[in-house]
């Protein structure tokens, strides 16, 4: 059977149909025709919590945290219904500002800005990038249950309204990305998020990725509660960015009935693990850093000792933010962990993201890259066997494993959510 790639320049590959298990993907749900109309109803009935009306009443200032170029919330279409409603409060526009939550993500441009808010959202608000690095720019709201410093970027703190926009999808940290997770790691600061990101790594992934309620998301909720965030709305869109549903209301209620949907959206049923797994990491794909997830996707449907084959153009290499991860590699998992409890690995962002990431490629398969952005020899330093095609991918998975392998294939692996039967 041959199977292709959303890449351009990025060749098919050839799988025996009797070496075949399978080829799984998100199947397609009703989408919103109208997202606009889709939004203001969400806003008209919130979910456990007043109407943003009712909460922006006596607001003199309100913050927007969105998310940022790396997902596909149709924040463009939502801000307008938004500040509509915020009128209605009277909010004026002036007194509402746009907090780009980065998170450690790079700064966006300008114009990856006009792409994801639109010309008519630039022209009316005001819009900042979150910087997790400036210190002096974070402001202390207080401690978590477990203790961890919530510091938060200063424009939260001074609001009156902190409100939350963001994308619902399967994550590998949080369970579902959205809801308070705009917060931390959002707009916090690398200390907050380095320790919760450490707290996921820590958990095996299939007792994080698609559950809703876990040890980090429990943190992430506390932490938007400290920094005031009253309200989201998050959108659930499917792997190709269609919308198909929008929830507003309370930060944890609205969430936990998106990522209901988003469930239903990503989850893909399959019989059993594979020998071989070929995924690719739409939408995930301008660095590894984000490429990753389809990896943590793969994780659930490999066999222990197989060939995870990571399809993935990673247009901006490994990580702009992190390149510690380049120049360390990656290894496994005790060899990450006594790094850690060596104190040669200080950064637990970069530690959580090697723990996961070596666990896949190092412990559990072997990992095979197939990337127009990442050079063989990085390739190699990080701990994959690169590859130029999928196809030389799979003749290199099928000497390791047999001609005998079992191979699947999951498309859209930078969404998905294996749901694995044995």
């Amino acid at each position: 059977m041959r199977i292709g790639f959303p890449y351009a320049g990025f060749e098919p590959v050839e799988i025996p149909e009797g070496n075949l298990a399978g080829v799984y993907e998100a199947q397609e749900h009703p989408a919103c025709t109208d997202i606009c109309a889709c939004a203001a109803r969400a806003l008209a009935e919130p979910i456990g919590s007043p109407p943003v009306q009712t909460l922006a009443r006596q607001a003199r200032s309100v913050l927007l945290i969105s998310d940022d170029h790396t997902r596909q919330t149709p924040v463009k279409d939502i801000i307008p219904t938004l500040a509509e409603a915020l009128h209605d409060a009277g909010v004026r526009d002036e007194s509402i500002r746009i907090l780009v939550a980065l998170g450690t993500h790079r700064p966006m441009t300008e114009d990856e800005k006009l792409r994801k808010f639109g010309e008519a959202v630039c022209r009316r608000f005001e819009i900042v990038n979150h910087d997790w690095r400036e210190e002096a720019n974070l402001v202390e709201m207080g401690r978590t249950s477990s203790g961890t410093s919530v510091r938060v970027n200063r424009l939260a703190a001074e609001a009156d309204l902190v409100i939350g926009l963001g994308q619902v999808a399967p994550h590998r940290i949080a369970g579902y990305s959205g809801g308070a997770k705009i917060v931390l790691p959002g707009i916090c600061g690398e200390s907050a998020t380095g320790h919760t990101h450490w707290i996921g790594g820590l958990q095996r992934g299939d007792r994080i990725l698609g559950v809703w309620d876990n040890p980090v998301r429990r943190e992430m909720n506390e932490a938007g509660r400290l920094a005031g965030l009253r309200f989201v709305v998050n959108a659930v869109c499917d792997p190709r960015g269609r919308v198909t549903g929008i929830f507003a209301g309370d930060p944890v209620e609205a969430y936990r009935e998106a990522a209901d949907l988003a469930r239903r959206v990503f989850g893909v049923e399959v019989p059993e693990q594979a020998d071989i797994v070929i995924v690719d990491s739409f939408p995930k794909d301008n660095e590894l850093w984000q490429a990753a997830k389809a990896l943590y996707a793969a994780e659930l449907m490999v066999r222990r000792g197989g060939v995870v084959i990571l399809v993935s153009p990673c247009t901006e290499g490994v990580s702009k933010s992190h390149p510690l991860i380049l120049e360390r590699g990656y290894k496994s998992e005790a060899e990450t962990m006594e790094d850690v409890q060596a104190g040669r690995l200080t950064s637990m962002l970069v530690a959580s993201h090697c723990l996961r990431v070596g666990r896949i490629i190092r412990d559990r398969a072997t990992g095979i890259l197939v990337s127009t952005g990442i050079a063989d020899r990085d390739a190699k330093h990080l701990g994959f066997v690169p590859a130029r095609s999928a196809q030389e991918a799979l003749d290199a998975g099928f000497r390791l494993k047999g001609k005998n392998a079992a191979v699947a294939v999951l498309r859209h692996g930078g969404e998905a959510l294996p749901v694995v039967r044995q």
